[in-house]
């Protein structure tokens, strides 16, 4: 940059891309408020603001220069360096006593209630109807449904290849998406292609998941054209590239390394080896063996193959629908028939039917443990919804839900603390009842018995309950499901059965419930439960004898929970 050694038509291709940011700060009102804050804060004028692009737009090849040399110079970094391990000379300061505060949910302050009394208008929820917010169309001869949004907001696109094919029907597809990122073709480079997307201020990502993998193209529309043609280009056209591929393997593996280092990482697969057991939709990846063995010709096959599977398309943009589906038909390369997906592996949830208590080692000072119960007979239920939402504002949602206020505000016993009844992620699994406590090793016993008896015996406060109530029809109120979101809203409901927004009927639930509901949810969903329950800490520290007395405990290494 000091000698010039640059293209530039990277100056047209950074404003483009600046434009398009400015673009999506502007689209919802946070980012809107967030950049009034910003600017006042800086002290600049707010006309200066939002005149900034024009004066970038004006700047020259030589002013980038000049800024290099004054600025980025050989003497003024600052190396920063991590390293692990205790220092010797620590010195350990004993544990204060801690005295319950009483709690007095049901009591508020003057200035409190003078603000609750203030009148206030209330604002009417807004409930996305799909019929009229979305456009069903198809394209490739009816072979690829399509589902559009109109962006009338500004000039920037969302498009969306979605195939019903994850990792559970090909574990190599992740790898494989990955490796895309580091490929060109017979006539670009990756570094090309790269720099071709930026021009456009458009991009590109695959993301595959257990059940789906997404294609993503985005930028600004009016160069949507071209980076479809760019997109299927890569798709058909990607070549291999060893060595990339070596050193994609080496970094995963490195991944993988620093994973195991990670108390939250090792907590978050411990859970998933309580509900799932052993084999996973995260244990289920290529072993070290395997990657080293894998033909990258093998990754590239299934990125060319991938847009033979059946798929539906998702377009948010100002394009219209006919504009939309004739790019497609002219550039998304399918063949003649569609492929179905195969059949994948299935994973089947653990039932909870005696108390296990799973341990993971971590060295340190404090412990993360969580309740994990499952009755795998308690498939999803669209009518269930409300109610268990309803419950888990109360119980167990954020600062003010009774789970926090009793074990850290009250009692002392956790530095965070949460609960809720998880809807399943598909239809055809169940609910489950996940906690969570990070505490200090000495005080797991007596936050165990303090979390037990808060879920089976829940506090009653009317207080407390009409700020979840009100604090929930808020939300409700106030939110609104707009821009691509319509879409996400669209496939959730699909994947649940469900034709219209969901959060109507939780509307109308919570406004009319009361405390007696919540309690007789509890009492019937929740209480009587028998757990399982996830440790992550330093087994020398944690009291084993109390723990065997509560159920089975099984020590696992982080092999069992990583698999691998």
């Amino acid at each position: 940059m000091r000698e010039g050694d640059f293209d530039e038509a990277l100056l047209q291709a950074g404003v483009n891309n600046l434009k398009l940011g400015q673009m999506k700060v502007l689209e919802d009102n946070s980012s809107r408020a967030g950049s009034f804050v910003s600017t006042f804060i800086a002290g600049v004028d707010w006309a200066d603001q939002v005149s900034a692009l024009d004066r970038i737009s004006a700047l020259t090849k030589q002013d980038i220069v000049d800024l290099a040399n004054r600025y980025l110079r050989d003497d003024n970094y600052v190396a920063v360096y991590k390293r692990q391990g205790r220092d010797p000379n620590e010195i350990k300061i004993a544990k204060p006593a801690i005295t319950p505060i009483a709690m007095n949910r049901d009591t508020a302050s003057a200035f409190l209630q003078e603000i609750q009394a203030a009148p206030v208008a209330e604002i009417e929820p807004v409930f996305v109807d799909f019929d009229r917010e979305l456009t069903l169309s198809s394209a490739k001869d009816g072979q690829l449904p399509v589902i559009y949004k109109r962006n009338d907001t500004n000039a920037t696109f969302d498009l969306m290849y979605i195939f019903e094919l994850g990792t559970r029907h090909d574990k190599a597809i992740g790898l494989a998406a990955e490796y895309l990122d580091y490929l060109g073709t017979a006539d670009m480079t990756a570094e090309e292609i790269k720099s071709e997307f930026y021009r456009l201020a458009c991009s590109m990502r695959v993301s595959p998941g257990t059940e789906r993998t997404y294609i993503t193209l985005s930028g600004l529309n009016e160069n949507l054209p071209e980076a479809v043609a760019l997109l299927e280009k890569l798709l058909a056209e990607a070549v291999v590239d060893a060595d990339k591929y070596a050193n994609q393997v080496s970094d995963l593996l490195e991944s993988r390394r620093h994973a195991k280092l990670n108390q939250s990482t090792i907590f978050s697969r411990l859970r998933t080896y309580a509900e799932w057991g052993p084999q996973s939709a995260v244990t289920n990846q290529l072993t070290a063996a395997e990657l080293r063995a894998m033909d990258p010709q093998a990754l590239v096959d299934r990125i060319h193959g991938l847009s033979s599977y059946k798929h539906r398309v998702a377009y948010y943009g100002p394009s219209t629908v006919d504009e939309l589906t004739a790019l497609i038909d002219a550039e998304h390369r399918t063949p003649a028939e569609l492929r179905d997906v195969p059949e994948g592996l299935t994973f089947a949830q653990q039932p909870t039917d005696v108390t296990t208590i799973y341990i993971a080692p971590y060295d340190a000072a404090n412990i993360y443990m969580a309740h994990f119960s499952c009755r795998t007979d308690e498939l999803y239920d669209a009518d269930f919804e409300p109610a268990r939402e309803l419950y888990n504002e109360y119980f167990g949602g954020g600062m003010n839900g009774i789970v926090f206020q009793e074990m850290r505000e009250s009692r002392g016993l956790a530095y965070s603390a949460s609960a809720a009844l998880s809807r399943p992620a598909l239809p055809r699994y169940a609910y489950s009842f996940h906690s969570f406590i990070a505490t200090q090793n000495d005080k797991m016993m007596d936050a165990v018995s303090a979390f037990n008896d808060i879920i089976e015996g829940m506090p009653r406060s009317e207080t407390a309950f009409t700020l979840a109530r009100d604090g929930l029809l808020s939300r409700l109120r106030t939110e609104r499901t707009i821009g691509d979101g319509v879409i996400w809203s669209y496939i959730n409901a699909q994947d649940f059965g469900r034709t219209t927004d969901g959060r109507r009927a939780l509307y109308d639930y919570v406004s009319r419930a009361t405390l007696d509901d919540v309690v007789d949810f509890q009492q019937r969903h929740v209480a009587g439960r028998t757990y399982s329950y996830c440790i992550v800490g330093d087994r020398n520290q944690l009291d084993m004898d109390a723990l065997r007395r509560m159920g089975r405990v099984v020590e696992l290494s982080l092999e069992d929970v990583f698999g691998y």
